[in-house]
C-alpha cells in the first residue's frame, strides 16, 4: 500500500487507541508486523501552547517507524500551524488527522467526530493540513454522525480533491459508537469513490476477520484497536492468515517473555525504566501480571519520600529499592 511517497509492507495497522497506544504497545505491534502505527490523539491546540503532555505523546522512539502523528482540533489555522511545527520538529513518516473519535470530551469541543456534523469544516482543516506540511496527510473518521446523516462518501471524495493522501474509515457512527456490527457496505462505498488508498476499521480482531473486511470491501488494509489491545501477536496471525491461510495459535507464556526481554534489554542502565516497561505489558495482559511487585513497589516508594523527602539521597533509595524487587520478582532471565 502507498500513502502518498510512502510505501508500507503488510496489510494491517495499529489503530491510534487514547490511552492505550502508547510506545510500549506501539513497538510491540511493529515487532510482530504491524505496517505502521500512530500515536495517541494530540490536541493541537495543546500543543501549540506549549503543552508538555502533548509534546510527550507525539514522541516516536527509533523503532516505531513506519509511524503517523495524530492530531485532533477544530481551527484549521491552529492545526496548520501544529502540523507543520510538528514536521519540523517529530521524525515521523505522515500526519493522521482525526475526524472519528465520538468520546463526548472532543465531540462537545467540535473536534473529532463532530467534524462529521460540518463537512465544509472538516475539508478546509485538511486543505489548511495538506497546504502546510510536505508529509503526506491521512484522516481517521466515521460513516457519519449518526445512521440518519452519513457524509462519508462524500465527505471523502471532498478530502481526495484537497490533497489527503490516504482514508480511514471506521464503519460505524458517532452515536453508534462500539456496539453494534461494522457497516461494511459504507466503507465499500468510500472505496469505490476514491482513488487514493482506504484502510477499513472495526471489528478486526484475527486473521479470518481481517481477510473477510478486505474482500467484502475491497479496502487497502485493516486497521486494528481493541483487538489488539493485549494481543500484539494478533498483526503477525493476520499477515500469516493473509498470505496463505495458516492459522498461528496464541503464543506460549515462554515467547512473551522472549519478547519482552528484548525490550528490557534496551533499558539495562535504567532499572526504574526496566520495571516501568513490564508493568505496561502486564497490564494489558501480554506477559503475567505481578501483583505484589507493583504493591510493594508503591509502598517503598511512599516510605521513601518520608523518611527522604526531596534531595539525591531519597531519589537514590527509590530507584535501588524498585530495581530490587523487580529482581526479585521476575524471571533470572530478564
Amino acid at each position: 500500500m502507498r500513502i502518498g511517497s510512502l510505501e508500507l509492507q503488510g496489510s494491517a495497522v495499529l489503530a491510534p487507541l487514547a490511552g492505550v497506544a502508547d510506545r510500549a504497545m506501539r513497538e510491540r505491534c511493529l515487532s510482530y508486523g504491524a505496517a505502521m502505527v500512530t500515536t495517541e490523539m494530540v490536541s493541537a491546540k495543546g500543543f501549540t501552547m506549549g503543552d508538555r503532555k502533548s509534546r510527550e505523546l507525539l514522541q516516536l522512539s527509533d523503532l516505531e517507524h513506519p509511524g503517523a502523528i495524530q492530531l485532533f482540533g477544530y481551527d484549521p489555522a491552529i492545526l496548520a500551524e501544529a502540523a507543520k511545527r510538528v514536521e519540523a520538529e517529530f521524525p515521523c513518516e505522515a500526519i493522521d488527522l482525526n475526524m472519528g473519535c465520538p468520546a463526548p470530551k472532543i465531540t462537545g469541543n467540535n473536534a473529532g467526530s463532530s467534524l462529521l456534523r460540518d463537512p465544509d469544516l472538516a475539508v478546509s482543516i485538511a486543505k489548511a493540513v495538506v497546504e502546510a506540511v510536505q508529509k503526506p496527510v491521512t484522516v481517521k473518521m466515521r460513516t457519519g454522525w449518526d445512521p440518519e446523516s452519513l457524509v462519508c462518501v462524500e465527505l471523502a471524495k471532498q478530502l481526495e480533491d484537497v490533497g489527503v493522501a490516504a482514508l480511514t474509515v471506521h464503519g460505524r457512527t458517532k452515536d453508534q459508537m462500539y456496539a453494534p456490527p461494522v457497516d461494511r457496505s459504507s466503507i465499500k462505498a468510500v472505496v469505490d469513490a476514491v482513488s487514493i488508498p482506504v484502510i477499513a476499521n472495526g471489528d478486526v480482531r484475527d486473521g479470518p476477520s481481517a481477510k473477510s473486511m478486505l474482500d467484502e470491501t475491497g479496502a487497502a488494509a485493516v486497521m486494528v484497536g481493541r483487538g489488539a489491545t493485549g494481543r500484539p501477536w494478533v498483526f503477525e496471525q493476520i499477515n500469516a492468515y493473509l498470505e496463505d491461510g495458516t492459522v498461528l495459535p496464541e503464543p506460549s507464556i515462554e515467547e512473551k517473555n522472549v519478547r519482552v526481554q528484548g525490550r528490557l534489554h534496551r533499558h539495562a542502565g535504567d532499572p526504574q525504566a526496566r520495571c516501568l516497561v513490564h508493568q505496561r505489558h502486564a497490564r494489558r495482559g501480554e506477559v503475567p501480571r505481578l501483583h505484589w511487585q507493583t504493591i510493594h513497589t508503591r509502598r517503598t516508594d511512599r516510605s521513601d519520600r518520608s523518611r527522604h523527602r526531596g534531595g539525591e539521597r531519597g531519589a537514590a533509595i527509590k530507584e535501588t529499592d524498585k530495581w530490587q524487587l523487580f529482581r526479585i520478582t521476575t524471571p533470572a532471565t530478564f
